[in-house]
């Protein structure tokens, strides 16, 4: 909440604003002053409140997104949230599932799986059980594998999670765009041009 109020409160025209106030309580225009300062708190309050329920949307998006998942531990079968999931579990897998780590599959009954979030494959890819020889298999052609990220469409299979979290294929894809410089959208450089031209014509 700090940060968006900060973010609120540092944009040019309401740094303009302020400094205006400050001028004009100097001026000895109280009147001025109060009217001004109304004006940046009640736009910085629109602001905080448009941003953090936005904010409070995109959590609450986040939690759906951590779907319960079916584990078989101690021979019987528990329903986890997918949070919860550590390498060695072995999952239960049925058409509409979310993948929610990276498995290898142990069972599989006529498995196939949407890869298009990852891989771009358009069709969902038929899986299979068995052991795949040779080293660095493109990620593609580990048939014996299920990533997360991705949905079963069809059949059934057991699997055992290998990788959770960042550790995943997803995950070091999320890693990658951690690393992506934050660049104004053409919007935001528009207003921040006219804010400064508006800044210099107040001067």
């Amino acid at each position: 909440p700090w940060a968006i109020l900060w973010e609120q409160m540092t944009g040019i025209m309401v740094v303009i604003l302020i400094i205006a106030a400050v001028i004009s309580v100097f001026l000895n225009e109280y009147t001025d002053a109060a009217v001004i300062m109304i004006i940046v708190v009640i736009n910085a309050a629109l602001g905080f409140s448009q941003e953090y329920r936005a904010e409070k949307a995109m959590a609450a998006l986040k939690r759906l997104a951590v779907p319960s998942v079916r584990v078989r531990r101690g021979g019987s079968i528990h329903e986890v949230p997918a949070r919860d999931l550590v390498p060695g579990d072995i999952i239960v897998f049925e058409a509409g599932n979310v993948v929610p780590a990276d498995c290898r599959l142990v069972e599989e009954f006529n498995l196939r799986v949407q890869e298009s979030a990852l891989t771009g494959e358009s069709e969902p890819v038929e899986k299979d059980a068995e052991r795949i020889g040779g080293e660095n298999v493109p990620l593609g052609d580990r048939l014996n594998m299920v990533y997360m990220g991705t949905m079963v469409t069809y059949g059934r299979a057991l699997g055992v999670v290998t990788e959770t979290g960042m550790a995943t294929e997803l995950g070091k894809i999320a890693e990658m765009l951690q690393t992506v410089t934050h660049e104004q959208t053409p919007l935001q450089k528009r207003l921040d041009q006219l804010g400064k031209k508006l800044a210099f014509v107040a001067l």
